[in-house]
């Protein structure tokens, strides 16, 4: 498909790059992604996402907004307090990019619905708070060999990584086995705090992270974390490797 006079003036400025141009935001409009949470990191991921024109994006949270999140969850004004974070990220994303397609679902990530969820999209982008759900999530990538872009934050710092053994790289549970005890790096923002502009610096990353993905750029799919330290104002990256005998991806899954 040709780009439209509109799609290349809102457009301009990314297809001027020579590593994207008219066919890869062709790739972009074409693309469909599934993020879900659309709090602190979630926010800078829908955002950037819908901005760039990536063509159908679904919204998965089951939350309310809440007079807290507006600190760093940027999706939101005072006037949202009280409603869904989906509805409300949808009604933003439609008013940034009309032409986008956004569908708004207020439901948990669930070992029932989650393989429903991942099966319509391209890419999945974690941008939740607690293990079980991460895990879920990952494991329904696993089984549609869809990859999943996940990301944590915690107080001045950060992590970022590709999940994708359909290609060779490691899945979630290579990196975490299982959950950490509770009170250990398990604990909620609301228990330790967090910064928000490390949900938007990391956040982010993670739309580059996908958008880099869609556009066929770099080689996040091979397995690395990304590890942000906001306080020294670092980033290091280091390999990860996929666990053979993981119960998931593993030879013996």
């Amino acid at each position: 498909m040709a780009l439209t006079r509109d799609q290349n003036l809102r457009y301009s400025r990314q297809v001027l790059l020579p590593e994207v141009g008219g066919t890869g935001q062709e790739k972009l409009l074409a693309a469909r992604v599934l993020v879900v949470g659309a709090g602190g990191l979630g926010s800078p991921v829908l955002l950037y996402l819908a901005a760039a024109g990536v063509g159908r994006i679904t919204i998965a949270d089951d939350d309310t907004v809440a007079v807290s999140n507006l600190q760093r969850q940027v999706l939101y004004d005072t006037g949202a307090v009280g409603l869904p974070k989906a509805n409300c990220a949808e009604a933003r994303l439609d008013s940034l990019n009309p032409e986008v397609r956004v569908t708004a679902l207020t439901a948990r990530v669930t070992a029932e619905n989650a393989d429903e969820l991942v099966a319509d999209a391209d890419i999945v982008v974690d941008c939740l708070d607690n293990f079980g759900s991460r895990f879920t999530l990952s494991d329904a990538c696993v089984r549609a060999g869809k990859p999943l872009v996940s990301a944590a934050i915690q107080g001045f710092s950060g992590q970022l990584a590709v999940f994708d053994p359909a290609h060779g790289g490691p899945c979630y549970r290579c990196f975490n086995p299982a959950p950490p005890p509770r009170g250990g790096d398990a604990r909620a923002c609301e228990e330790t705090g967090i910064l928000g502009a490390v949900a938007g610096l990391v956040g982010t990353a993670q739309a580059l992270a996908v958008l880099k993905l869609i556009l066929g750029l770099g080689d996040d799919a091979k397995g690395y974390l990304t590890i942000f330290d906001g306080l020294a104002g670092t980033t290091r990256r280091v390999r990860l490797a996929p666990d053979p005998v993981c119960p998931v991806c593993g030879a013996k899954a």
